[in-house]
């Protein structure tokens, strides 16, 4: 049995794999990472949380017997001046001291993770929206993994730029413009086949397809057109945290970062020159389990 653990800057996760196949994936949505930005450090209580769903996840890794294991940290603990005291109590909670990897390892692993059950790796550009980070992944064209990890994340924007819901024109030009001038900073491939993982793009898949509850299946080889993203994104910018917070198909506790996680879609799918992206429920996770 195998076991992998990510611990992002919004939420933590559990993928359980056996030989016959998936176990299960549960995920937490912690808030790690906020509040991150303004002190410099992760806070007790955004650390108390993110230990509570680690102990849990302990405890299910025990329970199936998981022999094979491997935890990864990303964006918010490579950030914080205390990651070494949150990263010492994780291992506690969790059963296995997760690594501290860089933003490029993180970007390696989605990319493998996600085109995993695709035909062809060739021509796919993965973009995974995360709290702290957004990693953009391909192959070049003698096959090797090429990535950017840029510090642009749902709750970095939200935290730097949204603090109003819904927010005034001055926040949604402000959030516009940060997102654009990072993208703009680096050289990425143009027109490629964008395939979109990680919470961000598959809770706004969701909600573009109008699901009454959140599914899986139904999500998973979804799309979303960058029209249909422009909706979505107008439709969020002119509600209230706990009007966003009733959408059926999403996880309350996304609510207050969602928004800033369509912005980025968004101007992503601007900046590639990308019609549309295909979503994945592959990812980071699966990347990891597939290196143990």
């Amino acid at each position: 049995m195998k076991a992998a653990v990510d611990i992002g800057t919004n939420s933590v996760r559990l993928l359980l794999v056996s030989p016959e196949g998936e176990v299960g994936r549960w995920e937490t949505v912690t808030g790690l990472g906020r509040g991150l930005r303004e002190r410099g450090q992760l806070t007790e209580d955004s650390m108390a949380r993110t230990l509570a769903a680690l102990r849990r996840y302990g405890e299910l890794i025990s329970q199936h017997s998981a022999t094979r294991k491997r935890a990864v940290a990303t964006s918010a603990v490579r950030d914080a001046r205390n990651r070494d005291d949150f990263l010492d109590r994780a291992e506690v909670a969790l059963g296995v001291r997760p690594e501290n990897i860089s933003g490029e390892e993180e970007a390696r692993l989605s990319f493998a993770g996600a085109v995993g059950d695709l035909c062809g790796a060739h021509g796919r550009m993965v973009v995974d929206i995360g709290g702290g980070s957004t990693e953009f992944v391909w192959l070049d064209r003698d096959g090797a993994v090429e990535g950017i990890s840029l510090e642009l994340g749902s709750v970095r924007l939200t935290e730097s730029v949204l603090p109003d819901r819904p927010p005034s024109r001055r926040q949604i030009q402000g959030a516009f413009s940060q997102t654009a001038e990072v993208l703009g900073e680096v050289s990425l491939p143009l027109r490629p086949k964008v395939v979109g993982v990680a919470g961000t793009w598959t809770s706004l898949a969701a909600i573009a397809l109008r699901l009454e509850t959140y599914d899986s299946a139904r999500v998973h080889d979804s799309t979303i057109t960058a029209a249909q993203l422009a909706i979505l994104l107008s439709e969020l910018a002119g509600m209230t945290v706990e009007e966003t917070a009733a959408i059926p198909s999403l996880e309350p506790a996304r609510a207050p970062m969602i928004l800033a996680g369509a912005m980025i879609a968004r101007e992503a799918l601007r900046r590639l020159a990308a019609p549309e992206v295909l979503i994945s429920e592959f990812d980071l996770l699966d990347g990891i389990i597939d290196s143990i």
